[in-house]
């Protein structure tokens, strides 16, 4: 940090010292969980990184059902920051969604509670407060849980269960603090955890815009958040984090200024059974002739809600600023083709249109 300098450990910026801590990372192997490792480790903290398989760097390998290795492992660390988590639009993964969301969360939060760790920030997601058919309608943290649409599905109702299980674990001696990061986009998503439609976009095998509205965030500026939220959030809150709502139809157009590659011509109706049917149909096709359709018709139906949030509590109470939105899609953009994600044949077109 410029103009900073380190005194008795501790590192002074703008003439206010800012204590160093150590901290535990749960899901520290994942797309959230490494952005959250790499900025603590950026302040001068310790980190502690875990996941369930270790991976490939420094992570330990822990299970986050198994509380008394949670315990073990975080022995020693002030703050946590649970970032673990199964990411899908399936139907048929109840089971392993709430062992992985909701069993997963309580045991961590048991083992982090004995290790003596002070305070959690839980990352969870705008899913379970900003999803409707509504369009003009901007969800915030007061907002209720809209159970007739998420439980159908099992990624959004177990993350639902899992903030209620973290909420109810804070105390006074154990501060609780939940992030709710609209869709995560930006570098690093190696697991394809948040980028696939950009993924597709950029191979030109989207087949229809779907009528709806996202947001999205910058993951990079989403663990930021997070490491507000455990130096400045009151205990037993929520915090939505999100830069842009925009609708699909001009997310994909974003994507071809940036990229290049056209945007899908197609658009569903607005009516979801009629889209729905449309879908239908077009898996039917595909599948007739030995082929998988490039999108599901869970990702179908998902895009014809409006899944739009306000970011103001976060910026009013933690000091969040997200960066640009534009930054955030060309360094999505950026990043695929570099790792040469990107389908062969659009490549060449893409890194052109960039600048690669």
């Amino acid at each position: 940090m410029m103009g900073a300098t380190i005194e008795n450990g501790h590192e002074r910026a703008n003439g206010e010292a800012r204590r160093r801590h150590t901290a535990w990372v749960g899901g520290a192997t994942g797309f959230l969980g490494s952005h959250v490792a790499k900025a603590l480790e950026a302040r001068g903290d310790e980190v502690v990184p875990v996941s369930r398989s270790g991976g490939s760097g420094r992570a330990r390998a822990v299970d986050v059902l198994d509380a008394e290795a949670v315990r073990a492992s975080a022995a020693g660390c002030e703050w946590a920051f649970l970032c673990t988590g199964k990411v899908t639009r399936g139907h048929d993964e109840s089971e392993e969604l709430y062992r992985l969301h909701v069993q997963g969360t309580k045991s961590a939060l048991d083992g982090l509670r004995r290790a003596g760790v002070r305070r959690v920030v839980v990352a969870s997601t705008s899913g379970t407060l900003a999803v409707g058919t509504d369009k003009q309608r901007i969800a915030d943290e007061g907002c209720r849980a809209p159970l007739e649409v998420i439980a159908s599905w099992p990624y959004y109702r177990t993350k639902l269960y899992a903030e209620r299980e973290a909420l109810a674990a804070n105390a006074p001696d154990f501060e609780v603090v939940v992030v709710n990061p609209s869709l995560l986009l930006g570098p690093g998503d190696v697991r394809e955890s948040s980028t696939g439609d950009v993924r597709r976009c950029l191979e030109g095998v989207i087949p229809a815009v779907p009528a709806g509205g996202m947001a999205f965030v910058d993951v990079r500026d989403a663990a930021e958040g997070m490491l507000l939220a455990a130096e400045r959030g009151r205990a037993g809150e929520r915090y939505i984090l999100n830069a842009q709502n925009l609708t699909l139809a001009a997310f994909f157009q974003r994507l071809e200024r940036i990229s290049g590659v056209k945007a899908p011509s197609f658009r569903l109706p607005a009516s979801r059974p009629l889209a729905l049917g449309i879908g239908h149909l077009f898996t039917k096709a595909v599948r007739a002739i030995g082929g998988e359709p490039p999108v599901s018709e869970a990702s179908i139906e998902m895009g014809q809600y409006f899944w739009y949030c306000d970011a103001s509590k976060a910026e009013r109470e933690l000091g969040f600023r997200p960066r640009d939105p534009g930054e955030t899609l060309r360094d999505t953009v950026e990043d695929l083709v570099a790792r040469k994600v990107v389908f062969p044949r659009r490549r060449a077109s893409v890194a052109r249109a960039i600048g690669l």
